[in-house]
């Protein structure tokens, strides 16, 4: 078990009215809870939330971890080698008991069930958030998993946090959860770290790509379900209208080399830049003149909120809680896995660079009213005030 940032806690709260939250989480990699988490950790202690984090695994180094212990929050990597094995639920519970939290908050698939689990067997309120809408069929691996983490949630948890209304409705059908336990919290992002980009010259120089020519963004964890390849696929479409576009991907995972390969047997690798992760993904937005984001599903997807407050016209997929984002005073939806509209969607935008400003200036007003980080801190804050309370003699 390593410990970095600030010191575990060993008494109650230090000050009347603050409430100490174990954050527990499978990994701290790239990935968009590991983010969501940061942003909240940098608010959450001003309204009076004394935070510590609990990852239970090891995602490519755990780069998240380093952001957050930046912060002056103490995480305790685990290492859990496999979290089906025995003795993982005792590393677990020991962990919570050690940070000897008022809450604990978990946070993606093991985490929900091994945290969830161990937190009410120590009579603490658990809240736990829901990030994705996979629905995986009933008696393959996946779905085994996904039944015993609804049966964790319907036993344990005080609080299920659905990140859209859509993501709410499937949840209490698919899960099974009592509509009573979910509600709905849409993500949020730290706005203004995304409306003054850079420069955006610069950036793109940086990037090897042209400064005048059209450019399309997707920010994203890639993995096959984010639709990737379809933009690839239309990017000969796209390319025939718009003959000097280009198409920057910014983010990693399982699908790079895959993407790659396609991008080549497409014949449009150069047209094609893969940047990788990135921690600069405001300077990336702000290179962009549009942002695509194709995937087959979707929860509430952050980077989709980044992109309006950077100001960006979008086009994404009908799917999950994007529709409660994004319409057409803000960029085009179109449906999932369909190549075609979704290179005439973009050749749309492009080809009307005042239509698509404007859409932008009005995706950024959007984001800056309804994702605002500091509107949705201040309610989970609520929340978490309202269980402990109700915990408390």
């Amino acid at each position: 078990m390593m410990v970095a940032g600030a010191a575990v806690r060993s008494d109650a709260p230090a000050r009347m009215g603050r409430v100490r939250v174990a954050y527990v989480i499978d990994s701290l990699g790239h990935g968009g809870a590991e983010h969501l988490l940061a942003a909240y950790l940098r608010r959450l202690p001003s309204l009076g939330i004394d935070p510590i984090v609990i990852a239970l695994q090891d995602r490519d180094g755990n780069p998240t971890a380093a952001d957050i212990a930046r912060l002056g929050v103490a995480v305790v990597d685990l290492g859990i080698e496999r979290l089906r094995q025995r003795g993982a639920y005792r590393e677990v519970a020991a962990a919570i008991e050690a940070a000897r939290p008022d809450l604990v908050h978990t946070q993606l698939e093991f985490a929900n069930v091994l945290g969830a689990a161990a937190a009410a067997r120590m009579g603490l309120p658990v809240v736990s958030t829901l990030h994705t809408l996979e629905d995986p069929p009933r008696w393959t691996r996946a779905g085994l998993r996904s039944r015993l983490m609804a049966w964790s949630l319907r036993r344990h948890a005080d609080l299920v946090i659905a990140v859209s209304e859509h993501a709410r409705a499937h949840h209490i059908a698919h899960l099974h959860l009592p509509a009573r336990l979910v509600t709905t919290i849409h993500n949020g992002i730290e706005t203004g770290r995304f409306l003054t980009g850079g420069d955006r010259e610069a950036v793109r120089s940086a990037l090897g790509i042209p400064p005048s020519v059209p450019l399309i963004v997707t920010v994203a964890v890639l993995r096959p379900l984010k639709g990737i390849d379809r933009m690839l696929e239309a990017l000969p479409a796209v390319l025939a209208r718009v003959p000097d576009a280009r198409y920057l991907v910014v983010g990693d995972g399982e699908a790079r080399n895959g993407l790659a390969r396609t991008a080549a047997a497409l014949g449009i690798a150069d047209r094609v830049s893969f940047a990788g992760a990135r921690a600069d993904v405001p300077l990336m937005l702000s290179a962009a003149d549009l942002f695509v984001l194709p995937s087959l599903t979707e929860a509430l997807p952050t980077v989709v909120a980044e992109a309006m407050a950077a100001g960006l016209p979008v086009v994404a997929t009908r799917v999950g809680g994007i529709p409660e984002m994004i319409d057409a005073s803000t960029g085009i939806l179109v449906p999932p896995d369909d190549v075609g509209a979704l290179a005439q969607a973009v050749c749309a935008l492009l080809e009307d660079p005042a239509g698509a400003a404007a859409r932008g200036r009005q995706g950024r007003i959007i984001a800056s009213g309804r994702f605002d980080l500091a509107t949705q801190a201040a309610r989970l804050t609520g929340e978490y005030r309202r269980l402990v309370a109700a915990r408390r003699p």
